[in-house]
Order: C-alpha cells, then sequence, then structure tokens
C-alpha cells in the first residue's frame, strides 16, 4: 500500500510496519523528521505542515494515519496544569475535528485519525480506544490490551525500552517528549493490520 503517515514523530506507530509499503512522513520539526529517516531509511520524509499535506496530496494514498498534536486537547494539562499549575488555557486545536470530518467526505482509501483522551466530550465520537487513545476511522478496529509504562512516571530509559527506540546518539531538545508523544509500536501494527484485512 501507499501510507501517508502524518505528524510522524520519530515512528511509534510505524516501526512495527514491515518494509513491503510505501511509507510518505510528514512532520514539522527538521530534528525529529531526520531521526524519523535515519530509523526508516526507505521511507520518504516530508520536512514541513501536516495538515496542509493532507489536503494537497490525500489523492495519491490507499491508507492515512494521522496523529495530530494532542497538547490542546489534554486533560492532563487542563485539569492539572491550567487549574492547578498556572498553565495558560488555551483554545483547543480544531484541525483534529477538520481532519476527520475532510477524510470522512474526501478520502476513499482507509485512514485513522490519533489522539488523546480529551478533557471535553469530544466533538464527533470515536470509532475506538486502545491504549490511552482515541480513533476515529473508516475501518473495524478490534478493542485489545497493550502494555505501556506509566507515561508520568516514565524516564527516559524505561520509554525507550517500551518503545524498542535508543535515542542516546541523537541531539533532541526533548528526548522525554518524543518519546511520550509516540503511539505504542504494537497499537501502529494492530491499527495496519486492521485496515489491511480483506472484508
Amino acid at each position: 500500500m501507499k501510507i501517508l503517515n502524518l505528524y510522524c514523530g520519530i515512528g511509534g506507530n510505524r516501526k512495527l510496519w514491515g518494509d513491503e509499503h510505501q511509507v510518505t512522513a510528514v512532520e514539522l520539526d527538521p530534528n525529529i523528521a531526520a531521526v524519523y529517516q535515519d530509523l526508516f531509511p526507505k521511507d520518504k520524509v516530508i520536512i514541513g505542515d501536516a495538515h496542509e499535506y493532507l489536503k494537497e496530496h490525500f489523492n495519491e494514498f490507499d491508507f492515512i494515519w494521522a496523529s495530530p498534536p494532542c497538547q490542546t486537547h489534554s486533560s492532563f494539562r487542563q485539569n492539572i496544569g491550567v487549574r492547578f499549575r498556572g498553565v495558560e488555557a488555551v483554545y483547543p486545536d480544531m484541525k483534529l475535528y477538520q481532519e476527520i470530518i475532510f477524510l470522512q467526505y474526501n478520502f476513499k482509501g482507509k485512514w485513522v485519525v490519533e489522539n488523546v483522551n480529551p478533557y471535553y466530550n469530544p466533538l464527533i465520537e470515536s470509532n475506538v480506544e486502545l491504549d490511552r487513545h482515541k480513533f476515529w476511522c473508516n475501518f473495524k478496529i478490534e478493542k485489545a490490551e497493550f502494555v505501556r509504562p506509566k507515561l508520568r512516571e516514565a524516564q527516559i530509559p524505561q520509554l525507550q525500552e517500551a518503545y524498542g527506540y535508543d535515542l542516546s546518539g541523537y541531539k533532541l531538545p526533548n528526548k522525554r517528549q518524543v518519546l511520550r508523544n509516540c503511539v505504542l509500536p504494537d497499537v501502529g501494527k494492530h491499527i495496519l493490520d486492521s485496515a489491511t484485512v480483506i472484508a
């Protein structure tokens, strides 16, 4: 399949997809994109705005995965940070829902959009919840259990072990956050396997 991996980070969701697919990954941060390219040298990596790339190129792919930024939707940020720690209150980033609606009505292939459990009732109900994420999609994803470290306590060594990455050779300003942003590789594989099931 031709796969578009939007907001790819270092590729937690991508790690167990294998090399049989043609993957294009889009990441805004050039330092993170460089790590992804090093980890997945066969993938085409675009440094740029994933939201705009989706709109311009969606018809070129068979499967699209989007993981738009989750910080403004996060229950931890709102319920702990804003309420008790003086973190600035911000508008939720509505690109999440723009992309869900855009894919629902315009894309003919399989697609999935991933984000955290928000602090508010989702404006569009997700199709499934796995691990600590909600997934909106146009195919059936079976519920499954996954093991991950507790994110609030986990430090870089535990996160690297959980995701199977060693970032010691890379200069990234916040390795812990980069790892925390990853989708568990087992979750990524479970979803891609679900998308490729022939009905």
